[in-house]
């Protein structure tokens, strides 16, 4: 599995290789990965230690039919209930789970369907993590847009009648300061009624700055609850540090955020614990902090610039279906997105079940929006993508299915008053 993610030195160029030799002797190359790096913020919380000793004692093959029954008898879903729900036995039940998520997600969300875009404004990244395309050793093109060419991207996204966006950037503080992706909400607040943040994780005083500066919400991918793989998969950086990833959700809500999103990335480390730990880090923090809003997405491995040999491992679409509908019983009122990662016969049908929020007109490169929206050429240069999608339907095409199917698009259902 590991050696499945390694980029080989010969594919690199001569200016990666370079990289790739000055950073490999750079004291903090595979720097101890639960140890905090100056600047980062520790906070006091039990969170962690609930989360990662349920996941670490989770043995998915334990649980047996029986199990899964009555799982799905229990009006209230314990995290035992979820476990067994995760587990190999309930595979056989799958239609039976998707009956009951269905009827969760109708009695807390009615017939909607949320949509909203993604906005990439930089690709430079400081980390190593050997399975991203943004990663600092992967040789493409990359850019950071300036505050004129965000506001242009935000107007032709705006145009188009999207009214959420998710502004993400590579993890690069030196090239992406919070200060610029302050701006860049300050920006997004001006067209668009909801604002969220992808971003490397930062300090609470520094969250509570962006949400000042508009930002409603924060998304977290922790990518695998496993530390001894996410050791091996993260090599270098800021991400390399665990622990400070893992607390960045509630050093968000701490900071004003309205709400924070989890996420393991499926596929790098067994999939079924990583699916438990993102549903009881969400579970946890709700109790925690219960005016929150809490959501969760399923993301796969997808092919990468420089990489399409990368899969996910053992996580085919009844595997993610399975996960979805365990992630519906056991937490009815978190979102669940399905991102553009997954096929469009795959959403389409996931949203009748247990998803709640869509991303449509998406594009995961630099400054691409007015090319791929309005069919003009692009005023300026374009960045090189994080990762290839599979539905690439536009926000009208998207729109139009979910009304197809019987369902309520949303564009936005919070008011500021």
């Amino acid at each position: 599995m590991e050696n499945q993610f390694f980029i080989d030195s010969r594919e690199l160029s001569g200016e990666a290789l370079i990289r790739k030799h000055r950073l490999e002797n750079d004291p903090g190359f595979r720097k101890n990965h639960m140890e905090y790096l100056p600047g980062m913020e520790r906070i006091s919380s039990d969170v962690c230690e609930k989360v990662m000793a349920q996941m670490n004692s989770y043995n998915p093959e334990l649980y047996t039919a029986r199990d899964v029954r009555a799982a799905l008898e229990h009006g209230v879903c314990s995290s035992e209930d979820f476990k067994a729900l995760l587990s190999p036995a309930a595979e056989p039940f799958l239609e039976q789970m998707a009956e009951r998520a269905r009827m969760e997600t109708g009695r807390h969300f009615g017939n909607t369907v949320y949509l909203f875009t993604p906005l990439y404004i930089a690709n430079y990244c400081e980390n190593y993590c050997v399975y991203c395309g943004f990663n600092c050793y992967n040789h493409i093109k990359r850019m950071k847009l300036t505050i004129e060419q965000i506001e242009h991207e935000m107007q032709v996204i705006a145009e188009s009648g999207m009214e959420e966006i998710l502004i993400l950037t590579g993890e690069s503080r030196g090239m992406s300061g919070v200060e610029y992706i302050g701006e860049a909400c300050r920006l997004a607040r001006k067209y668009f009624r909801m604002v969220g943040l992808e971003i490397y994780p930062v300090n609470t005083d520094e969250y509570r700055y962006l949400h000042e500066c508009g930002a409603d919400y924060v998304t977290v991918f922790q990518e695998t609850y496993d530390t001894d793989k996410y050791e091996t998969l993260h090599l270098m950086g800021h991400k390399r540090v665990w622990p400070y990833r893992f607390d960045a959700q509630e050093r968000a809500l701490m900071g004003g955020m309205r709400g924070v999103a989890f996420s393991a990335l499926l596929g790098l480390a067994d999939f079924r614990k990583d699916a438990l730990a993102t549903g009881l880090h969400a579970y946890y923090l709700q109790r925690k902090y219960p005016w929150a809003e809490m959501s969760l997405s399923c993301p796969r491995l997808r092919p990468i610039v420089n990489n399409d040999k990368i899969s996910p491992l053992d996580v085919g679409e009844r595997q993610l279906c399975q996960i979805l509908c365990a992630y519906r019983i056991f937490l009815p009122f978190a979102g669940i997105t399905v991102s553009s990662r997954e096929s469009a016969d795959f959403r389409n049908g996931i949203v009748k079940i247990a998803a709640t929020k869509v991303s449509a007109g998406v594009s995961t490169g630099i400054g691409d929006h007015e090319s791929k929206y309005t069919g003009k050429e692009s005023a300026g240069e374009e960045g090189d993508e994080q990762f290839e999608i599979c539905d690439g339907r536009s926000f009208a095409d998207m729109y139009r299915d979910i009304s197809d199917e019987g369902l309520q698009p949303v564009l936005n259902d919070y008011l500021y008053v």
